[in-house]
């Protein structure tokens, strides 16, 4: 929000040192021609030099007011060159105060520097009412502004000059509409009201201009205080879904599974331990997942252990798995029952490219629940002549995987909603008109 300059610079008013008829302290006018009131730093007095003359208004013996910009000292902020000419410390009846400093400048008039809380607004007095849209808002140069807070301030202290009559006690009813980053003020009392656009204002700005302390961390915050996570949490979903996106395709691209060798193997119905070779298995990819599936079509009270070996033709070495398929059924009081799958599925990670052997070690085991054996010893009846199907797939990418990525990929977005919403918590939680726990 850039000051507008008028269209004819008046002249730079000269200094003016005035004697207070109250302490006898100098007081200096640097805004002379346009100061109506001018408050007495040592005393606190308030002195009117409308007519050239100095009257005491109002008497005062108050500590002295040091201000944190002091006046008479000049510094730039949005590219002019401003003086605080006035300091006014004011309240919400006493409570929940603020600093106001009136800044001056001879070609583009007066502002207002307000400290809250340690937080820096930039305010421009407004020469034409905001448009009224709803009870809720109001309407500035096509921007809308919520409301946020009414109440009544007061002036618990006064310090330099100032362009209307301002007084130690003087209250005026107040109403803030906020957008992010700016408010509008209205002030109001039985002769006028006035509209100030307040932008907030970066404390390094101000520390630049004025040499002010930092203050640290603005908590609660201000009304028309921007989270700072929420311009982040737009580019992270923006990021983070370009990303999923990316992952879902690289899912669909490489994470299906080509099966590429198999056999049938027969099981000894006497349960003995038995060894089957199938290959050769070629791997041409840099590493890929290996999936082993083993099915036992007939499989019926009993298990099959299988271990596999996945041999390096050329360097002899092995990659290694274990699995099972067992299927049981009986009954019991309750009925027919039934548990375990005739199928097992299990995976080898990170196998390099090359020539493999699979070296599959696999042993029938029988089971009753009647602790009974079949006449030749078996571990099932021979009739039913068991067998296994062994199959081998590759693979590069896991669904579980590409789960884990998303994940950890929303992980940072999931914390930084969260610090999002409990920021406009507290800011709402500032307001007279937020809906009661409501966040934005």
């Amino acid at each position: 929000m850039q000051p507008e300059a008028p269209l004819a610079p008046a002249p730079a008013p000269a200094v003016r040192a005035l004697s207070c008829p109250n302490c006898g302290g100098t007081v200096e006018l640097r805004a002379a021609g346009y100061t109506v009131h001018v408050g007495c730093q040592y005393c606190g007095s308030i002195l009117e030099t409308t007519d050239g003359l100095v009257k005491l208004v109002t008497q005062a013996r108050l500590a002295q007011a040091y201000p944190e910009i002091p006046l008479g000292i000049r510094g730039t902020l949005f590219g002019v060159e401003w003086e605080a000419i006035g300091y006014l410390e004011r309240s919400q009846n006493g409570a929940y105060g603020w600093k106001e400093y009136l800044l001056f400048n001879p070609y583009y008039g007066y502002r207002w520097l307000v400290n809250a809380r340690g937080g820096w607004s930039f305010g421009t007095m407004l020469t034409r009412t905001p448009t009224w849209r709803t009870y809720e808002s109001y309407e500035v140069d096509g921007a809308y502004y919520t409301r946020f807070f009414s109440g009544q301030a007061q002036v618990d202290r006064v310090v330099g000059e100032f362009y209307w009559r301002v007084a130690v006690g003087e209250k005026v009813q107040t109403g803030d509409w906020v957008r992010p980053g700016f408010m509008l003020s209205r002030e109001a009392d039985d002769r006028e009201e006035s509209w100030t656009l307040h932008q907030l204002v970066a404390e390094k700005d101000v520390i630049r201009a004025f040499g002010v302390a930092p203050s640290g961390k603005i908590w609660p915050p201000l009304p028309h205080q921007p989270s700072p996570w929420g311009a982040w949490l737009l580019a992270g979903a923006k990021i983070g879904g370009g990303a999923l996106a990316f992952l879902l395709t690289l899912c669909l691209v490489l994470g299906g599974t080509r099966w590429t060798t198999s056999g049938v193997l027969p099981v000894a119905v006497d349960g003995r331990e038995q060894t089957a070779r199938l290959g050769p298995v070629t791997l041409t990819g840099r590493y890929q997942r290996v999936q082993l599936r083993a099915d036992v079509p007939r499989l019926e009270n009993g298990w099959v252990d299988l271990d596999y070996s996945l041999v390096d033709r050329k360097t002899q070495q092995v990659y290694a798995a274990s699995g099972a398929a067992e299927r049981y059924d009986g009954a019991d009081s309750d009925g027919p029952w039934s548990e375990g799958s005739r199928s097992s599925d299990v995976s080898i990670a990170g196998v390099p490219a090359g020539a493999y052997d699979l070296i599959v070690d696999y042993k029938g085991n029988r089971w009753s629940q009647f602790d009974t054996a079949y006449p030749d010893g078996g571990w099932m009846e021979p009739t039913n002549q068991p067998q296994i199907v062994v199959e081998l797939g590759t693979g590069t990418l896991y669904g579980s995987s590409v789960l884990i990525a998303a994940v950890l990929l929303a992980l940072p977005w999931l914390i930084g909603l969260i610090l999002h919403l409990n920021f406009e918590k507290a800011r709402n939680g500032e307001s007279d008109f937020a809906p009661a726990g409501g966040d934005d």
